[in-house]
């Protein structure tokens, strides 16, 4: 089978690899599309993510859907978790997977990902798909969760004036859901022009050019100096963090999704120390799945129009490229 690996610093391959053997409970899947994520990108442009470093060829990818080629279940459109929990250890007992030291994930360490015609996967990490999705849908499940569970962290209330500082497919569809959920005002920031227009059309109700923390002071303006009842971090920028805080209201929630470049995420304590802030990282998801799929189903969140570049697996270089560059918005590859 055809398989991209990350060599090194923008060294991407298209090379033949075997099948994957199964293992016990897991299930053999084609894959039909995989989605280029940030965190894939950390891979491409610095050959390592936080202090995971490449220490050989990784096949990325984590955003994937396709069909089920083996078991009973053969022939089934499915999405994919890509997080293997080990199921055993406190925090799966406790019910949080994703901080399960033991786990394993999709093109991350010594675990390949997705971008390859065929992956063995566990058969409980499957969710079939509606006839009404796409493939592209079903990988789109994974930054939707991913959004969905930051603004699950935030504890919002109907009614709530809430930022998203980073406008990338994630932020994009975290617009979308708090759209949905009922926020009244929605601030949005970006450095990149054409996401703050898809995200007014996603319903940010207010778009603010990111420009060293002028945003902020935009947004505190808009507020009558109010400030915001959270604000959620999903760029990888460390400016970001800071306009975040600075747009806080008193007492409010600060959710940090992005994955800085450096691996240093700071601010000026005085300012959260002063408004009392809760400050909370977000990791990956955990338990989204179902409701993400109902939510694209009943037409609550459009994943399908944030995608907007494929690629065959032989081009997953120029995938990447294009991804880096931050064309359009979601760029998946199609094996």
């Amino acid at each position: 089978m055809r398989a991209a690996h990350i060599f090194g610093v923008r060294d991407v391959r298209v090379q033949d690899d075997p099948i994957p053997d199964l293992a016990a409970g897991e299930v053999l899947i084609q894959v039909k599309s995989v989605g280029v994520c940030g965190s894939d990108l950390h891979w491409f442009e610095e050959a390592g993510i936080g202090d995971a470093v490449l220490e050989t060829s990784l096949v990325p990818g984590h955003e994937f859907a396709g069909v089920v080629a083996s078991g009973d279940l053969q022939g089934k459109r499915v999405a994919l978790d890509p997080s293997i929990p080990c199921g055993r250890c406190e925090f799966c007992r406790e019910g949080n997977p994703n901080f399960c030291q033991q786990g394993r994930f999709a093109g991350f360490g010594p675990t390949h990902g997705a971008m390859r015609e065929y992956v063995a996967w566990p058969r409980d990490n499957l969710y079939v798909l509606p006839e009404s999705m796409t493939f592209a849908d079903g990988a789109m499940l994974e930054p939707l969760g991913t959004a969905m569970h930051a603004i699950d962290l935030a504890h919002l209330r109907i009614g709530s004036d809430v930022g998203v500082f980073g406008c990338g497919p994630i932020g994009l569809l975290a617009v979308q859901l708090l759209r949905s959920m009922g926020a009244v005002r929605i601030f949005a920031t970006d450095k990149l022009p054409h996401r703050l227009e898809a995200a007014r059309a996603w319903g940010a109700t207010e778009v603010f050019l990111a420009d060293g923390g002028k945003e902020a002071d935009q947004i505190l303006a808009a507020t009558a100096g109010r400030g915001l009842d959270a604000a959620l971090e999903i760029s990888n920028r460390g400016a970001a963090v800071e306009a975040a805080i600075h747009a806080a209201k008193p007492g409010a929630a600060v959710v940090i999704v992005g994955i800085p470049d450096d691996d240093r995420t700071s601010f000026r304590a005085s300012t959260a120390r002063r408004k009392g802030l809760t400050l909370r990282m977000s990791r990956r998801m955990k338990h989204t799945y179902p409701r993400s799929i109902s939510l694209v189903v009943n037409e609550r969140v459009d994943v399908r129009s944030v995608v907007t570049h494929s690629f065959p697996l032989e081009d997953a270089a120029q995938a990447f490229t294009v991804a880096a560059r931050r064309d359009g918005l979601k760029v998946v590859i199609e094996p």
